[in-house]
């Protein structure tokens, strides 16, 4: 009897010996990963599978006592049970190592989390906006602002961002144009890589650094030609702009490695994004190949009821896991429905299976299971964040990002001594609203306002008036704005300072929180009575520097008519005013170029330089019969591409090394560029092509190329670009790239409505 107990207890001694064996083998790291994730998913139950599909918000003070009632209870069982894939919102090592341990540590298979946040131009230390950063046209620059980024967020344990943005859009009423890159698919698309790898790194073996975080594409797709301009809206375009304008820059991220996509709140065909099989799963996941794993934004699947495409909860999660979204963001939809919903036959595991290996993939790939607690380091948090490194680097991007727009009589620069300045508006003293819209780990009252920045320039006396209020009340980033429409009592005293001064500097523009998410407008002028404070400090002194800060176009015909100089400096973060100071000043001149169109006034919204011919575009016959407007030109106030230096640039003898070609062969254009002025600067050159007969009519131009150089005083160089099939094709309706004989136009210049022209043949060659 007693042999026969110790043979049962050793048979049992070697089970469990064999079982805690298997257990640890999804840790030997050196397993090929794919093997470690089979190995981990053969042991987790359906309920666990599902529980790293769900992704929660933070919600309760992690270092204090275990939560009781409500969500947040329910939330931390769950989290126990190891049924929560990821995290936002939980922030700083303290918090991210509390919950990471209760994953790790407490849950059956210790299966570490993604703790996600909204990294997306900076986590405490901020740069630009990413449409100013996109100005810049620097993409080394773009990289380096994303590394920071990603070097002061994973030291303070996030590592995954809900970022970059990568909606092109034309629509400067849409406020989520501040996160993007602008108006053109090209640009996007090099700006899309740029970010990518600065946040990721740009090698696949550089994800596992405890440095870099993961990426997120957003938003998946076309989320950019909202109607209106309205945030959350309908989208409705051909799939000529799909393929060619909204797809380019995913594709290029996804070419770039990144590892992560967010869906649409918006729909595409009548189809909400986070339920389209089309977009997700013949698309990314099939045509693309792409390995990684799709999130949908914060509650977009219990949104598709609203759209009338879900009947309920369970229809919801049902339409969206089949179309291949892989974690639900906020809707609690998939931990409540998914289970059951497997069980019934109604989903096949076969696609929970998919999903999950695929968030598996990311953990392992970031190099979670091998140190769940690599981003948990206090030591590197206290070094990273804030670090003076960094803010000299958010510094370089927030100079490099500013656009001058107007230079009459060469106001700008200033000279450093002898002169009075008045400072005004409400914004020069603002250290908090420069920080911009996405600001979630940042403090209140942390960017160098103008007036600082202005006032470590010791030559000059700067004196300050506010003019008046831009808003009234408290502002808040959930909370709509209230503006100043009436109270104009600062107004004399404002005035009265200019009239005794040499030179007005006047900064006006949008509060950080008028421009991102939920953020649209249906008039772009300055809000408040900013523009009519304008007004009457130029009666009185109309040597004005206006330095502009804000998150989109804005309608500035008033301002281009009779302000001498004006700088669009954005929302530049938190060294906003020395970044000002020293482009006013003149210790760094302005390249900066815009990456949107701005318009005379909203009716011409949405307005683009890349738009197609009509059969009636110009006045041939001197009557009204053409495609313009009654009351106002058809251009742009100041089109994309533009921007001005303190120094000149002069373009001659472009050339096309030969005036035929046949496909497949590669197209040389060389010019040259001359500083002609008197300051060493740098010019954005750029190329822009026509493909004048198309199987689908093309736009009348498109950028195929920039170099940003730099010029020393007097110097030329000659820039090469160089054109393949890549450049000179495009995509069908059907999604199918060609590239077609026929005549192509070229321009190259400072700007999409400048430069030398020519042309070259492109024959069928040999096919």
């Amino acid at each position: 009897m007693i042999n026969k107990q110790l043979l049962l207890l050793g048979i049992v001694l070697l089970v469990t010996a064999n079982i805690n064996a298997q257990k640890k083998d999804y840790l030997d790291s050196k397993k090929p990963i794919e093997e470690r994730i089979d190995l981990l998913m053969n042991q987790m139950t359906l309920e666990e599978k599902v529980g790293q599909m769900n992704q929660y918000n933070g919600f309760w003070d992690v270092t204090g006592p275990t939560p009781k009632g409500g969500t947040a209870e329910i939330k931390y069982e769950h989290l126990r049970k190891g049924w929560v894939g990821a995290m936002l919102s939980v922030k700083g090592v303290k918090e991210v190592k509390a919950v990471q341990k209760i994953a790790v540590e407490e849950t059956r298979l210790g299966i570490p989390i993604l703790f996600g946040l909204d990294v997306i131009h900076g986590y405490k230390t901020l740069s630009p906006i990413p449409l100013a950063e996109a100005a810049s046209w620097d993409l080394e620059a773009i990289k380096k602002s994303a590394q920071v980024a990603a070097d002061e967020a994973s030291a303070s344990g996030i590592n995954w961002t809900f970022g970059p943005m990568m909606d092109v859009s034309r629509e400067a009423r849409w406020g989520r144009v501040m996160e993007g890159a602008g108006e053109d698919p090209y640009l996007g698309s090099k700006i899309a890589v740029a970010r990518v790898q600065g946040f990721q790194g740009e090698t696949s073996a550089d994800l596992a650094k405890a440095n870099t975080i993961a990426a997120c594409a957003k938003h998946f797709a076309a989320y950019g030609f909202v109607e209106a301009g309205r945030e959350y809206n309908t989208v409705d375009i051909s799939n000529s702009n799909l393929y060619n304008l909204v797809l380019p820059p995913f594709q290029a991220a996804k070419e770039a490695g990144v590892r992560t996509f967010m869906n649409s709140f918006s729909i595409l065909n009548g189809v909400p994004a986070t339920g389209s099989s089309f977009l997700q799963r013949e698309l990314l996941k099939g045509k693309w190949n792409f390995d990684g794993f799709i999130v949908s934004d914060w509650g977009s699947i219990r949104e598709m009821k609203n759209h009338g495409f879900a009947k309920d909860a369970v229809d919801a999660t049902t339409k969206a896991v089949i179309a291949g979204s892989d974690m639900d963001m906020e809707s609690h939809f998939y931990v409540a429905e998914l289970v059951n919903l497997v069980k019934s036959g109604k989903v096949k595991e076969a696609l929970i299976d998919d999903a999950v290996r695929r968030i598996l993939r990311v953990k392992f790939e970031l190099g979670l299971f091998d140190n769940p607690y690599k981003y948990c380091d206090e030591t590197r948090e206290k070094a990273v964040v804030g670090s003076k490194a960094i803010n000299e680097a958010v510094l370089d991007i927030a100079k490099k990002s500013m656009v001058l727009l107007k230079n009459e009589n060469n106001l700008l620069p200033l000279k450093k001594s002898g002169l009075k300045i008045a400072l005004i508006g409400s914004l020069a003293n603002d250290k908090t609203s420069p920080l911009g819209g996405w600001r979630v780990a940042s403090e209140d009252g942390t960017a160098v306002s103008v007036l600082e920045g202005m006032q470590s320039y010791k030559g000059n006396t700067v004196a300050f008036e506010k003019g008046a209020d831009l808003t009234i009340g408290k502002t808040t980033f959930v909370n709509e704005l209230v503006f100043n429409t009436t109270d104009k009592s600062g107004f004399e005293a404002a005035k009265n300072l200019a009239k005794s001064s040499d030179v007005v500097v006047m900064v006006l523009g949008e509060h950080g929180f008028q421009s991102g998410e939920a953020r649209s407008r249906s008039n772009l002028d300055l809000p408040g009575v900013q523009q009519e404070l304008l007004e009457e400090v130029y009666k009185v002194n109309p040597n004005i520097v206006l330095v502009l800060n804000n998150g989109r176009p804005l309608v500035l015909s008033w301002a281009k008519e009779h302000i001498p100089a004006i700088v669009e400096a954005w929302q530049l973060g938190t060294q906003t005013g020395n970044a000002v100071a020293q482009v006013v000043y003149g210790d760094y001149n302005p390249s900066g170029k815009l990456p949107m169109s701005f318009p005379r006034n909203v009716g011409q919204c949405p307005i683009y330089y890349n738009y197609y011919s009509t059969g009636r575009p110009t006045n041939d016959e001197k009557n009204v019969f053409w495609s313009h407007y009654t009351d106002v030109e058809n251009t742009p106030l100041y089109p994309f591409g533009y921007g001005l230096s303190y120094t000149k640039f002069e373009y001659k003898n472009l050339k096309v090394s030969q005036p035929e070609y046949n496909k497949g062969e590669t197209v040389k254009v060389t010019i040259e560029v001359t500083n002609t002025g008197n300051y060493d600067g740098k010019e954005v050159v750029q190329l822009y092509l026509h493909d004048v007969v198309a199987s689908i009519a093309r736009p009348v131009q498109e950028l195929k190329g920039f170099e940003l150089t730099n010029l020393k005083k007097g110097e030329t160089k000659t820039i090469t670009f160089t054109l393949t099939d890549k450049e000179l094709g495009f995509f069908n309706n059907e999604g199918n790239y060609l590239v077609e004989s026929g005549t192509f136009k070229i321009r190259v210049g400072g700007s999409s409505d400048s430069g030398l022209e020519t042309q070259f043949e492109l024959k069928q060659g040999f096919e």
